[in-house]
This record gives C-alpha cells, structure tokens and sequence, in this order.
C-alpha cells in the first residue's frame, strides 16, 4: 500500500485499501480498488460532472463513490453483493467527507435508474454476468433515451471482446494510465463505450 493511497483514505476519512478475496469465486471477483492515481485520471477527463449519476458495479468498499463525489461533486450509486464487504461501505459512509448511496444487490438483477448516465466497472464480475449487466443498462436505455457513458478499468480480454458484440455500444475514447506505475502494462488504462443519446 503506498502513501498515495493512505494519504487519499485518510482525507476522505474512509477505510478502503487492500484486497479481500474472501468472497469470490467463479462469477465474482475478488475486492481490490481502484487506485487513487487512476480515479485522479478519470476525474479529470471531463467526463464525469456535477450533473452526472454514477453507477459503480462491485462497489466494494466505495472508493470510486466517495471520490467522485468529492472530486467531482457527482451523486453516486454502489452496488455490492458481498453483504460483508458492503457493511464496510456502510460502516465509511459514517465517516466519509463526501456523500454516496450504496445497495446490497446481485448487479444483474439491478434495474438502472433512469437518472443514471456513467457505468463503472472494474472488473467485478464473470463476463457471463457483464452480458446479463449491459442488458440491463440497455433496457433502461431504451426505455429513457440518453447519453450513457460505460468506463471499464483495467479490462479483461473476455470483456473487450464481449463488448465489440454489442451493436449499441460504440466505442468512445480510452485513458491511459500505464505511465501511473511500473511496467508498462498494457492493460492499465480506462476503456470508455458510449450509448449514445439520439434524440439529442
């Protein structure tokens, strides 16, 4: 853990570093967040706002809510279906600086709101739960046209190519994040999708 992110924690007055696998298994993936470096990046992109509705699938601890709230002064949704691991969520919003909601919910039961317009995800879960996810956002896509933007951190292979199916999703930009650490890794960057809203 570095001082980056006790330094982030602590300003936000929650408690989020380290991994947990304790809960996972084929279909879900093991908590491990975001880094702060990475969240820094996607804050300042410009694509996420004040008026914007982030949905965070595989929420954790709430990491990406608090900060983009703060940073941001985005409104947030987590949702966790570990009930452990979404106690600790609940558990910071009583100390956080910042506000975000949070659900205990399997996210592909989870109908969309229709205020929500940012999808975040790293990595949460099999990419035979992704395909049942993104029918749900598509749902709520249709059924209340708008622009939606889908941030996928770190992207396995399965989900990219899963994701180049999907007539309705066009790829929009990436972040490169690969320069934030040691490596050079290829994969560490944002890969960004679009819904795009075409009765705009």
């Amino acid at each position: 853990m570095t001082d980056h992110e006790k330094t982030w924690d602590a300003s936000l007055r929650i408690h989020t570093c380290g991994r947990d696998a304790s809960g996972a298994d084929e279909y879900h993936h093991p908590y491990e967040p975001t880094p702060y470096s990475v969240l820094e990046r996607l804050a300042n992109s410009g694509l996420v706002g004040k008026d914007d509705v982030v949905l965070d699938y595989g929420c954790g601890k709430g990491r990406v809510g608090f900060f983009l709230s703060c940073q941001v002064k985005a409104k947030t949704i987590g949702i966790e279906y570990d009930e452990r691991i979404y106690g600790s969520a609940l558990e910071n919003r009583h100390t956080a600086k910042a506000k975000a909601s949070f659900l205990l919910t399997r996210a592909e039961e989870y109908e969309v709101p229709p205020e929500v317009n940012r999808c975040y995800f790293f990595n949460p879960f099999s990419v035979e739960i992704l395909h049942d996810v993104c029918a749900r956002i598509l749902e709520s896509w249709y059924e209340h046209p708008r622009e939606i933007f889908l941030f996928f951190y770190y992207p396995v292979d399965e989900y990219i190519s899963y994701l180049m199916t999907v007539d309705e999703l066009e790829f929009y930009d990436e972040i490169e994040c690969d320069d934030l650490f040691a490596g050079k890794d290829p994969r560490e960057r944002i890969l960004i999708f679009q819904l795009p809203d075409y009765e705009a």
